[in-house]
């Protein structure tokens, strides 16, 4: 696919997938016309560096941990200092503790929601009157 179709699937600017690919981050093909040629695998794998730029990882870290999100796995790490490990183990652990929180806060909107049903199932049953 070109990088305009990637772009409208992503919902990525085709400026930022261009930046993405100087960041080696992404490496399309090119045609022999010089056309950005993506594989459909591209599609998640930016929605990969997306998620991991909004929990404020910067793109020399993403760049090392992409390689853990394929299969079969071939992971280099020549320049992992004891500075970026631990910086990306405080991230990890702060993911974690975002994760634990929004699936408490799904739970609490799930009950609240079968709560409602439940009222309202009650509310449209004729109940007999006292006398």
């Amino acid at each position: 696919m070109r990088i305009g179709e990637l772009s409208r699937l992503t919902g990525v600017s085709r400026r930022l997938l261009r930046y993405y690919e100087e960041q080696g981050l992404i490496v399309p093909d090119r045609s022999p016309n010089g056309y950005r040629d993506y594989d459909a695998r591209y599609v998640d794998r930016v929605k990969q560096i997306q998620g991991l730029l909004a929990v404020g990882l910067p793109t020399r870290m993403i760049k090392q941990i992409l390689p853990c999100l394929d299969k079969p796995r071939s992971i280099h790490f020549p320049d992992a200092t004891p500075e970026m490990l631990a910086m990306l183990t405080a991230e990890r652990d702060k993911l974690s503790e975002r994760i634990e929180l929004l699936i408490r806060n799904r739970d609490a909107m799930t009950e609240y929601l079968e709560e409602v049903a439940r009222c309202r199932a009650d509310a449209s049953v004729p109940h007999p009157r006292s006398a």
